[in-house]
């Protein structure tokens, strides 16, 4: 970053959207090699799920239908019964397969992104060797916060599970007005998106902080959330772009390649060709603009990182042996 620290503070939307782009451009050769070894098959994994569990589950569906069709108990019937099972088994280790892989390939992505760019704040001498060298011994932290972060998601999910089957039990106890509990459904609805939303953001400067500072877990959880304070309406913006992106990306592929039988095999090839490298580039832009947040919110709240301290830090984790150095030495005093 040519950027000072002190004058990070004062990025606005667009100012962070221009020093992700400059870093990006600047330093193209290495993040073209991460993009290619990391994100390209991350990408890749994301989208080709989508297609091969669009197969399974139609081949479910067929084998569901059939043995409906089938006189219980007869020979036949035992055979697509078992059929049925199988194609699930075959489906849930498919889906335990993607999620395995892609918490890996994020990680690992994630991990090299952010070490990069520390790297390029710091000054220090970057090669794609040395990245993807220092990426196993990072991806570690990111993982434990990560796993904190998913149980924070699965307790959230269970408490809104809750509240949704209170409201379902109201609504058929009570048989009051119709509108009222629309209303009430949509209200929830939003409530719980933009509680998903502000966790996700949670998570994301989370994992920077795991890298770049000695917290992880839930200490990293609370340190990003302290962080994103005074900065929340803009990078909420951010996110939520970003999110959209994505959910336009993927729509796109379903009508496009996955349903697309119009387009003929070229054109499905086309359109998937083209989805992957738009969503490669998305993924790399999130990685990008999460690190610049951190450096910008770090700014924000006048913690200013000495950066031949950093440099250190990045040295002792290139060096094999990572020893996360103490606040003090990672952050001055604050002003």
């Amino acid at each position: 970053m040519d950027r000072e620290q002190d004058e990070l503070q004062f990025l606005g939307l667009f100012g962070i959207y221009k020093e992700s782009y400059k870093i990006v451009y600047k330093w193209r050769k290495i993040f073209s090699q991460i993009s290619l070894t990391l994100i390209l098959p991350l990408s890749f994994i994301f989208l080709a799920h989508i297609e091969v569990s669009n197969i399974l589950f139609s081949r479910i569906l067929r084998s569901e239908y059939a043995l409906d069709e089938t006189r219980p108990y007869s020979p036949l019937y035992k055979r697509t019964k078992d059929l049925v099972t199988k194609e699930w088994v075959t489906f849930w280790l498919f889906k335990a397969a993607y999620f395995t892989a892609m918490l890996i390939f994020g990680l690992l992505s994630t991990s090299a992104v952010v070490y990069t760019i520390a790297c390029v704040y710091t000054a220090r001498e970057i090669t794609f060797r040395k990245i993807m060298s220092v990426v196993p011994r990072v991806w570690k932290r990111v993982m434990i916060t990560f796993l904190c972060t998913f149980l924070a998601f699965f307790l959230y999910n269970v408490v809104a599970t809750v509240v949704v089957i209170v409201w379902l039990a109201l609504l058929y106890s009570t048989r009051g007005d119709g509108h009222v509990f629309v209303i009430t459904g949509i209200f929830l609805l939003i409530l719980y998106a933009v509680g998903f939303v502000y966790m996700t953001i949670i998570w994301q400067l989370a994992s920077v902080v795991s890298v770049l500072e000695e917290t992880k877990g839930i200490k990293a959880m609370i340190k990003s959330k302290k962080l994103l304070r005074g900065n929340m309406w803009v990078v909420s913006i951010i996110f939520i772009k970003i999110i959209a992106l994505a959910f336009v990306i993927q729509f796109s592929f379903q009508a496009l390649v996955v349903d697309g039988w119009a387009f003929g095999i070229m054109g499905r090839i086309g359109f998937g060709v083209l989805f992957l490298l738009l969503l490669l580039k998305l993924i790399l832009f999130l990685l990008v603009i999460q690190t610049v947040l951190y450096f910008v919110c770090k700014s924000y709240h006048h913690e200013n990182i000495d950066k031949s301290a950093l440099s250190d830090h990045l040295e002792v984790i290139y060096l094999g042996d990572y020893v996360p150095l103490i606040s003090k030495d990672v952050q001055l005093e604050q002003v």
